[in-house]
């Protein structure tokens, strides 16, 4: 990739990397955060690591709970709330 005429430091890296991990970056940022972790190791292990929990983050979402122990913490969370309004 051609340097550009102005990059990104690491601060800046770290505010776009949400928007870039999910797509929503506008291509001329991605491709300043794609110039700044090329040449920089901590940013390509931080950016690594975000990916691995966004993705576990999602794979979590997917799991289903059983009906029963979906009813049974409904009900806990109900007598909590009443305990906790007295």
């Amino acid at each position: 990739m051609d340097e550009p005429s102005q990059g990104i430091g690491c601060p800046e890296c770290m505010d776009l990397l949400a928007d870039y991990v999910d797509g929503s970056l506008p291509k001329d940022k991605a491709e300043l955060l794609e110039w700044h972790i090329e040449g920089c190791a901590p940013c390509v292990a931080f950016v690594n690591t975000y990916k691995g929990t966004v993705d576990a983050a999602r794979r979590l979402r997917e799991a289903t709970m059983p009906p029963e122990l979906r009813r049974k913490l409904i009900e806990f969370l109900k007598r909590s709330d009443i305990q906790q309004s007295r």
